[in-house]
């Protein structure tokens, strides 16, 4: 039978170094919330290690906004939502999670964790669960060494035990110590539940720590990792910025070891959810964001920001062109300077050049809408060439309109469909023409006025550096 294991995540803090008006556990990073990373830790650890988890996240600051992202984002999971009234304290904090999640006392361990260390993944939590079952200890936390301490709890260790001194309880020779304390911990849940009630607030900041938990002569271990990098806590705009940047390095150095050519790590934004195989090249300064996924041989140029689109092989995205939704068949070519709006299905090797526009629209086999156009809410048949200027007409100003164009027809430059309308099959429409009529297949088109020239009238209408001089 497996273990079970309760997850406290702390989550009920306000955030105000962050400067802005959102709890801190739902402050935006790589298309999650922080607290996102924490949930995702957690549970990818408990799956690894057959663990029965159940969660409590503990909400404070705007709880109904918290419990409603969780519960949109995390619904595959059991989770709960304890309250805590006052921030008076990590040992308060969990005090309120036994108290308001009936199951946490039947379970055999307790994970506790923060909701702002989006560094933290499922190897840091496997490693302490193994040092726990190891040495069958009571307790665990995970700690550090850092040159610079200043902060933190430090980990003053002994024979047998350890405690965790907070820096304004510490001494001056305490303060010397640089192996420090991550917030990150596991407990035998009897053992937690007997020391939560003799935690006390007799300290410098009158808080209840959960770090008194951790005592001398007491089977508690501290676990010390190599590196500080995991445990970063996000508490203000600039440890935001740090995080992204190692979550940034993390993504981009896997999909290079996995054989995609990020040209470089550095100035590439990929999110996690993001899809991309093999034999895939991506340059600098491209956003990728949500549930993309880019096929083998697709070459996505600078400045380009893609979202939750489909990129089949073979792709082109030219430099600064901007996807959202859309799908983008094999062996096409997109931009520079183009934008697939939601709707955009095309087909394989479609060529969408620079400065248009497409919304809606589903275009075969082979279309070309090299510049300067607008397509939308529109069905376009294989091979069909569309000129320069054409607009698609589509909005009567209630309603839509669908704009049908037939395969092998040919639509000049500067044209207008007024939607809804159907052109046929191998058609052709003559450039500087607005149709609002449909027409048949192999119709030819043509709506202008007659051209009306007037010899030396040229003169009245061309004023300052423009006018003609007679003489």
């Amino acid at each position: 039978m497996s273990d079970k294991i309760g997850v406290a995540i702390l989550a009920a803090g306000l955030g105000k170094r962050m400067g802005v008006d959102i709890a801190k556990p739902l402050i935006p990073l790589m298309g999650k919330k922080l607290l996102d990373f924490s949930i995702d830790a957690a549970a990818d650890f408990a799956r690894s290690h057959s663990l029965n988890a159940q969660f409590g996240v503990v909400v404070g600051h705007q709880k109904e906004k918290v419990a409603e992202h969780v519960k949109l984002h995390h619904s595959d999971k059991e989770i709960s939502f304890p309250f805590q009234k006052e921030q008076l304290g990590t040992a308060d904090a969990l005090r309120s999670y036994f108290n308001d999640c009936p199951w946490a006392k039947d379970t055999d361990f307790t994970l506790v964790l923060c909701a702002d260390t989006p560094l933290l993944t499922s190897t840091e939590l496997s490693t302490l669960w193994e040092e726990l079952k190891t040495n069958q200890a009571k307790a665990v936390a995970a700690s550090f060494k850092t040159p610079k301490p200043t902060g933190y709890g430090r980990i003053v260790r002994f024979d047998k035990g350890f405690q965790i001194v907070e820096e304004k309880d510490a001494s001056e020779e305490q303060r010397q110590i640089t192996e420090v304390n991550s917030g990150l911990y596991i407990f035998e849940t009897k053992m937690i539940l007997e020391n939560l009630a003799s935690i006390d607030s007799n300290n410098k900041a009158g808080e209840f720590y959960l770090t008194d938990a951790f005592k001398k002569d007491s089977d508690v271990y501290p676990v010390c990792f190599d590196s500080e990098t995991p445990f970063l806590g996000v508490n203000s705009p600039v440890q935001l910025s740090n995080a992204l940047h190692q979550l940034k390095l993390r993504i981009n150095e896997s999909l290079q070891a996995s054989g995609v050519l990020v040209m470089d790590k550095a100035h590439t934004y990929i999110e996690p959810t993001v899809q991309i195989s093999a034999g895939t090249t991506i340059y600098p300064n491209c956003f990728l964001h949500g549930e993309t996924t880019i096929e083998s041989g697709a070459t996505v140029e600078p400045g380009t920001i893609i979202k939750d689109s489909v990129i089949k092989t073979g792709v082109l995205i030219k430099a600064y062109s901007y996807l959202e939704n859309a799908l983008v068949g094999e062996s096409c070519q997109v931009g520079p300077y183009a934008r697939l709006r939601p709707g955009t299905d095309l087909g394989e090797k479609v060529k969408i050049g620079n400065f248009v526009e497409v919304k809606k629209a589903k275009l075969e086999k082979a279309v070309s809408v090299s510049h300067l156009s607008y397509v939308g809410d529109a069905e376009v048949g294989e091979n069909v060439n569309i000129g320069c200027g054409f607009i698609t007409c589509n909005y009567d100003g209630e309603a839509k309109h669908l704009t049908k164009i037939g395969k092998d027809s040919f639509i000049g430059s500067d044209t207008q469909m007024i939607a809804p309308i159907n052109i046929g099959e191998r058609a052709f429409v003559a450039s500087g023409s607005t149709i609002n009529q449909d027409v048949p297949d192999e119709g030819f088109a043509l709506s202008r006025s007659r051209q009306v020239t007037k010899e030396k009238m040229a003169s009245r209408f061309l004023k300052g550096k423009w006018a003609i001089k007679k003489g």
